[in-house]
């Protein structure tokens, strides 16, 4: 078994070679332990899976595991994340979850799967997942079949909640196009557009873990080519796209594409008084623009970590430039694309104008992530390396007003900013630039690039 699929967020790897039968059983299993050490009482874990094909056997595999250390399993069957996650704060009928996993792959290709976790309402990640790996792998032992579950339907209480929630938008005169990318938005999304009366049209529903028509990763321009092409029709007010678990949104415009820092924006233009958390790659524009009427707090990458950091801070919302975005305001801290479609549509009702507030704000120019491979024993000796060497930067660099390291490195520059941060998930650096112009951006890749080639010694 190789540790490297014990990440800091979740646990991902590819399905039989990686995540084969004894694996998966014990993760079942160790997690279950994890849980009864944590809630002595516990008594049921919430399981669902994605679209992929090998989902189903790994709910069966896991629950062998959850089973063997004494606790049951609520089968949820096939839903979206959020509707896992929204199962850790619903009664079904007497039987309460004391902690949810997730089978998901999100937007990895169709060989890979995986497990999101919640305990006890709180993300399961970082040392936790690691320390689950370490035990994993010094267990020799074998545990027998189990895969009895007590079915639950989440699906249709989460459904019930997002109707009953949004009833009151009058949207007649709209129509919006919505691209499931044969994830699992499709499982959910039409019945909630008709009890809400919203014309639509749906691209590539059913949920289909080959990915027939593109691959489901709304942050990827490529992606976005069918939605754009619908909007250019004229037909549609607004389009929206989904990754393949449906954690991740992406808002289109027939002008633009919002990104979610962007939207974080949008969005906390109708909080009172607002404390919004953003990771490292978020536009500095809306951390002043939050910070002209309210709180913005910039933190690590990674959806456990704003998780976490919003029940900290008693925030009201989180975004990452990705797409996750994250509701405590009138929700329940976690990422769901879904919610924030229906987020988004209760703007349009109040007749919010993207188009125009996006254009009032500040305009700047950013790059998309620019990864740089490296190697998983090296990249986060690379950022202290870089971090030793910032301090006393060559003679031609740009003037530095401030470096933020609460996730690699954020150099502040006097008309903008670069970040070099180690990935969390694979043997990458990952980096991003805004300036006021394309050209400053660039400066600020050309220096920071240079300076870590150097240090590389070549």
């Amino acid at each position: 078994m190789s540790a490297s699929i014990f990440r800091e967020y979740d646990i991902r790897g590819i399905f039989e070679k990686e995540l084969n039968e004894d694996i998966v059983k014990k993760i079942g299993y160790y997690l279950a332990k994890a849980l009864i050490k944590k809630t002595p009482k516990a008594e049921f874990i919430a399981v669902g899976y994605d679209a992929r094909l090998h989902s189903p056997t790994l709910k069966n595999w896991l629950s062998s595991g959850i089973n063997e250390a004494g606790l049951e399993v609520l089968d949820m069957g096939l839903v979206p994340t959020p509707a896992n996650y929204f199962a850790n704060f619903t009664d079904f009928d007497g039987l309460q979850s004391d902690g949810s996993v997730m089978i998901t792959g999100s937007h990895n290709p169709p060989e890979y799967n995986g497990f999101k976790i919640t305990l006890d309402k709180d993300p399961f990640f970082g040392e936790d997942i690691y320390a689950l790996g370490r035990e994993i792998l010094a267990d020799n032992s074998t545990i027998k079949n189990n895969e009895v579950t007590i079915p639950i339907d989440s699906k249709n209480r989460y459904i019930d909640f997002i109707v009953n929630h949004f009833s009151h938008l009058k949207l007649e005169n709209k129509k919006f196009v919505f691209d499931c990318g044969n994830g699992v938005a499709g499982v959910v999304l039409r019945e909630i557009l008709d009890r809400l009366n919203i014309k639509y049209k749906i691209l590539f529903e059913e949920p289909d873990g080959n990915f027939p028509n593109h691959h489901p990763d709304p942050s990827d321009e490529h992606t976005l080519e069918d939605i754009k092409k619908e909007l250019a029709t004229g037909e549609y007010d607004f389009g929206f796209a989904y990754d393949g678990d449906a954690d991740r949104i992406a808002l289109l415009s027939p002008k633009y594409n919002f990104k979610g820092d962007i939207l974080a924006i949008f969005f906390s233009k109708f909080i009172k008084n607002p404390t919004v958390i953003g990771e490292v790659k978020c536009s500095q524009v809306m951390y002043d623009t939050i910070n002209s009427y309210g709180k913005a707090i910039m933190y690590k990458t990674g959806h456990s970590n704003l998780k976490v950091k919003i029940k900290e801070t008693k925030a009201d919302f989180a975004a990452e430039v990705s797409g996750h975005l994250f509701f405590n305001d009138r929700y329940f801290g976690y990422d769901d694309a879904l919610y924030a479609t229906f987020r988004a549509l209760e703007l349009i009702d109040n007749s919010f104008n993207f188009d125009k507030e996006f254009e009032a704000l500040p305009q700047v120019y950013s790059t998309p992530e620019i990864n740089i491979t490296v190697t998983e024993d090296t990249k986060f000796k690379i950022i202290e390396d870089l971090k030793k060497a910032l301090e006393n930067p060559p003679a031609d660099f740009p003037k530095i007003k401030d470096i933020i390291t609460v996730d690699g490195i954020r150099v502040i520059f006097e008309n903008g900013w670069g970040l070099v941060r180690a990935s969390n998930t694979t043997p990458k650096l990952v980096t991003r630039f805004e300036a006021d112009t394309k050209e400053n951006a660039k400066i600020y890749e050309n220096v920071l690039i240079k300076l870590f080639e150097k240090l590389q010694g070549k």
